[in-house]
């Protein structure tokens, strides 16, 4: 890691390990200011033993360490670890006053953050303060076939076709045989029409999230692939080659959406079961930090109109189930290189 630091100017590493001692956090403390880098440590504490034994069975047993081996054993593994830990552990404490730290106690009751000096460490602490073990599913569609999508408009505030209306009436069925009957559930949509239209008729508390709207093309905006192409030769050559980081002229990157999307972020970390009704780029952006999709490969996802996809967020890996509707509807996936989008499906 500290090779990665000096030879490829890292910014963030993490240092996944126990550091149970106060020696040891001593020694990697002085290490890494050698290397002008300051360390932020992060104690996860508890004396909750339902909290334990949770963590226990729905984190650690699904473990790379405990992989193939039977729960009941991977279990008692791990609870014999934490008696071995118990016996030389030293919590932070005021002893540790010159540390950068945060310590957390049974999963957010407490928080107590000590000499955070910068941004970027507060930024940590707040990503921190919102994540929680019991985790419930995220939904994600997009919203129906809209009036642009048939004409390969871009941006918009267009309203559903007739096929993308079906998808409307169809998809709280579809989102209610999926969930259950008494599952609790909030809906989040954008502020444009399409993707109200395309919640109207699910039977849940909804908010529509400004964060949540399509990635703004500026002056591309209403404009088909070919017409960009023709008005914006060097613009359409560009964003081919960095589609991330490429930002429409007075609009915005994938880039720029993805920063934008934290605070949705940090709340999906907190919620329970939470279906988002949205757009194309915003749903690759979203899918992309659940499914640790490179971010250069993210803007060129596929993600079918008329689906939904479940998602459940585990410590190590978010599985992933999607259910079509099987009501037809174009493609609005256009291949690097090309102004035509793909055919009907």
């Amino acid at each position: 890691m500290l090779q990665w630091f000096d030879r490829e100017n890292g910014a963030v590493g993490i240092f996944d390990a126990t550091n149970s001692t106060r020696a040891r956090r001593r020694w990697i403390k002085e290490l890494m200011e050698e290397h002008n880098v300051d360390p932020l440590f992060v104690e996860s504490w508890s004396d909750d033993q339902e909290l334990i034994m949770h963590n226990i069975l729905d984190v650690k047993t699904g473990s790379p360490d405990y992989e193939g081996m039977d729960p009941e054993k991977a279990t008692k593994d791990f609870m014999e670890r934490i008696k071995k830990y118990e016996q030389v552990y030293e919590t932070l404490d005021e002893y540790d006053s010159d540390l950068t730290y945060v310590k957390v106690v049974n999963v957010n009751a407490q928080v107590i953050i000590n000499r955070i000096q910068c941004y970027l460490e507060s930024r940590i602490i707040y990503y921190l303060m919102n994540l929680h073990i019991k985790r419930g599913c995220i939904w994600l569609s997009r919203h129906g076939e809209s009036e642009y999508n048939l004409t390969g408009q871009l941006g918009g505030d267009s309203n559903l076709s007739e096929r993308g209306n079906m998808y409307a009436h169809k998809l709280p069925k579809l989102v209610k045989d999926a969930l259950g009957d008494d599952r609790p559930l909030t809906v989040w949509t954008s502020t444009l029409r399409r993707t109200q239209q395309t919640a109207r008729f699910l039977p849940y508390r909804q908010m529509q999230w400004k964060a949540l709207d399509e990635l703004d093309a500026g002056v591309c905006d209403g404009m088909t692939y070919k017409e960009i192409e023709q008005t914006y030769p060097e613009d359409f050559r560009a964003r081919d080659e960095n589609k991330f980081q490429y930002r429409y002229r007075g609009g915005e990157s994938y880039q720029d959406v993805v920063a934008r999307l934290e605070p949705i972020i940090m709340e999906l970390e907190r919620q329970d079961n939470i279906l988002i009704v949205t757009h194309q780029a915003v749903l690759r952006c979203i899918y992309a930090y659940f499914m640790n999709v490179p971010q250069d490969r993210s803007p060129w996802m596929e993600v079918p109109l008329h689906t939904l996809i479940k998602l459940e967020p585990r410590a190590y890996q978010t599985f992933e189930t999607r259910v079509p509707a099987n009501i037809p509807a174009v493609s609005t996936y256009r291949e690097k290189g090309q102004t035509t989008l793909g055919e009907k499906s």
